[in-house]
């Protein structure tokens, strides 16, 4: 009885989370929804099957017919990241950067990235990745009012400290990286150059951001669950026909970081890259058209928005600051929010130093555009906030026209079968 009594409570649980996105306002800019499609391939036998290897190159048998699922897969991120080598393998972004970092640095050598305190990844730090890996980092200088590496003092520091890699991108990204100097810089002195472009994953391949494989990044790592609309997952992505570059790439995703590598999230992953070949420039496009609206109005209605002199957003992210360095105002803004049915999170921003109380919030807008929202619905989310944050209406009272706003979002777009985002629900 409390066996079932605990299956209960858990799918329970399940279900609550469900109807807690359906009837909310999903913010987050890490966070997607899958395509029916998607999910079919992901719920199904693959899961808990082994792979190990390359397609045609496997430790287990049974394997047919999964090689021609990730046969499929790479030829198509290929085309969708118009590059030469494709990893589908990896379980996230992280694990994609563990995995270059184990391919192309051993420990004991230096990298370079952008801080944590600036908007870098946690994997880039040493509480991370970059950690494990037994790497001694130094940070980029940072131009807060651009959002990006003080270019000129970056390149320097490049040239002093001479590292054996070059990491790029961050988990705060309002801008394209000044990448062709940077790595330039980087390239003279012996070092590899990598992208982490996690977050704007989608919109690189949609065309809409940078070329950082065409800029001068050597490898691109990235996430296939945040404006690249697929299963949780992850990438790594390369120009170089090097066969033992890209065989050191390969190995360092298996045997190095993976065993098994959710071989139903790579049939998802395969799935969501046929579909983003078919929609994701237009997705892409409307992800950025949505920040740049939304960071208007915002704006508008009176909120402190980050990088009003750049037009404040070139990707999928908007930076909204909501008191003084380590308030926590970003940690309140984002409880008052989600009580009133935006679900946000709370971010440090330049000049924060806690991460559990600081000034920030990071907004996104991959997840409501792909549920139908255009510039126009911009404007009603920016009343919301306003009346959460400015004007302190009671929560309770905005989740309710939250949800009546949100009944008009409910069907998954950009995909072959345009269909109920919250199935059983």
């Amino acid at each position: 009885m409390e066996n079932e009594n605990t299956i209960s409570n858990i799918l329970q649980a399940v279900d609550d989370s469900g109807r807690h996105y359906r009837d909310s306002i999903p913010m987050i800019a890490s966070e997607n929804i899958l395509s029916p499609l998607v999910r079919r391939a992901c719920n199904s036998d693959l899961h808990g099957r082994y792979a190990e290897g390359l397609p045609g190159k496997r430790y287990y048998q049974g394997c047919e017919d999964f090689d021609t699922i990730e046969s499929i897969g790479i030829a198509t991120a290929k085309r969708v990241f118009n590059c030469k080598f494709a990893n589908i393998q990896s379980t996230s972004g992280t694990n994609s950067n563990l995995g270059v970092l184990k391919a192309l640095t051993k420990p004991g050598q230096t990298i370079t990235a952008v801080s944590t305190a600036d908007g870098g990844h946690i994997s880039h730090a040493r509480m991370g990745a970059v950690g494990m890996r037994g790497l001694n980092l130094t940070t980029y200088p940072w131009d807060e009012d651009r959002m990006e590496p003080d270019l000129d003092a970056a390149v320097s520091m490049i040239r002093e400290v001479q590292p054996n890699l070059a990491l790029f991108g961050q988990s705060v990204f309002l801008f394209p990286t000044p990448l062709r100097e940077l790595s330039d810089a980087a390239h003279e002195v012996g070092a590899k150059v990598m992208y982490d472009g996690a977050h704007v994953l989608g919109l690189i391949a949609g065309n809409q951001f940078q070329d950082p494989l065409n800029e001068g990044a050597d490898v691109m790592t990235g996430s296939s669950h945040k404006t690249f609309p697929g299963p949780q997952g992850g990438f790594v992505l390369s120009n170089s026909d090097d066969e033992k570059f890209q065989k050191r790439l390969n190995n360092g995703i298996f045997p190095g970081v993976c065993s098994s590598y959710h071989l139903h999230h790579v049939a998802g992953k395969t799935v969501a890259l046929s579909e983003f070949e078919e929609f994701g420039a237009e997705y892409a496009k409307n992800i950025i058209s949505n920040a740049k609206s939304l960071a208007e109005f915002l704006a508008e209605e009176g909120f402190d928005v980050l990088a009003e002199d750049r037009g404040y957003t070139a990707s999928h992210q908007v930076l909204t600051r909501h008191g003084g360095i380590d308030s926590g105002a970003g940690r309140d803004a984002a409880l008052i929010l989600e009580k009133s049915g935006i679900i946000t999170n709370m971010n440090m921003l330049p000049g924060d130093s806690k991460a559990m109380s600081p000034s920030g919030l990071r907004l996104g807008t991959p997840e409501i555009t792909r549920l139908g929202m255009s510039n126009d619905d911009m404007k009603d989310i920016a009343k919301f906030f306003s009346r959460a944050l400015i004007r302190k209406e009671d929560p309770k009272v905005i989740q309710n026209d939250v949800k009546e706003f949100k009944s008009n979002f409910q069907t998954v777009n950009y995909c072959f079968e345009p269909s109920l985002a919250y199935p059983g629900l």
